[in-house]
């Protein structure tokens, strides 16, 4: 069984900085592409950052230049780094990856971290 573990998240204040990580565990090939997405109460799931197995990067228009996404491909690990933290940026984070195995890929989810910017 295969399944995304997170960590990190957690209350800070506006202006400050948290990180969140996911890791990738169970039987599986490899990994396509892992990321972050978010969603606030009331609010629609929205897209904060993915990186393809390349490396290429994809940000959500108002975390760009604020959020870093970072992986490591031996541990099958996706950080996030959040600077400049917002208020507006509290929501439950969701961590995402494309998992292939025995030539199928499935999109899987993890559980979710809060992340609480307070004014």
């Amino acid at each position: 069984q295969v399944q995304l573990v997170e960590s990190g998240g957690g209350l800070v204040q506006a202006g400050g900085s948290l990180s969140v990580s996911c890791a990738a565990s169970g039987t599986f090939n490899r990994v396509n592409v892992m990321g972050w997405y978010r969603q606030a109460p009331g609010k629609q799931r929205e897209l904060v950052a993915t990186v393809t197995a390349g490396g290429i990067t994809t940000y959500g228009y108002s975390v760009k230049g604020r959020f870093a996404i970072s992986r490591d491909y031996a541990k099958n690990t996706v950080y996030l780094q959040m600077n400049s933290l917002k208020p507006e940026d509290t929501a439950v984070y969701y961590c995402c990856a494309d998992i292939i195995y025995d030539y199928s890929v499935r999109a899987l989810w993890g559980q979710g971290t809060q992340v609480t910017v307070s004014s």
